[in-house]
């Protein structure tokens, strides 16, 4: 009974000693608020939460999707070149990236892929 305390005693005093080192090896020397918060999206996390955000961003980021679609939509056309008549590929083809290109022309008349203004 003796011998069984004195093991347990020593496991206990061995898992302090360990779980103290622990504590003090990871102790930061250095706690600065900026480090503690969460990093988002390059804003200042201690300014005020509600500054005004740009529209462009938004746009940007709307453009950048319908620039995805289309590459998944044109990807299949050429696909299907072989496996349809010319003239009907073609013809879509050309329609397609004719309303691409009015799109384009449309953002680009509108300002929308200028960055500065």
């Amino acid at each position: 009974m003796y011998l069984t305390m004195m093991h347990t005693i020593m496991i206990m005093m061995i898992i302090l000693l360990i779980m103290f080192m622990l504590i003090m090896i990871s102790k930061k020397s250095i706690v600065d608020m900026e480090k503690l918060s969460p990093f988002e999206c390059g804003f200042n996390p201690m300014s005020n939460k509600r500054l005004p955000f740009s529209i462009h961003f938004f746009l940007v980021a709307v453009i950048f999707l319908i620039f995805d679609i289309e590459i998944i939509i044109i990807l299949p056309m050429i696909i299907t070149m072989k496996y349809t008549l010319m003239k009907y590929w073609l013809l879509t083809s050309v329609m397609f990236i004719l309303v691409l290109m009015m799109g384009l022309y449309h953002e680009w008349y509108n300002g929308m892929l200028k960055w500065t203004k």
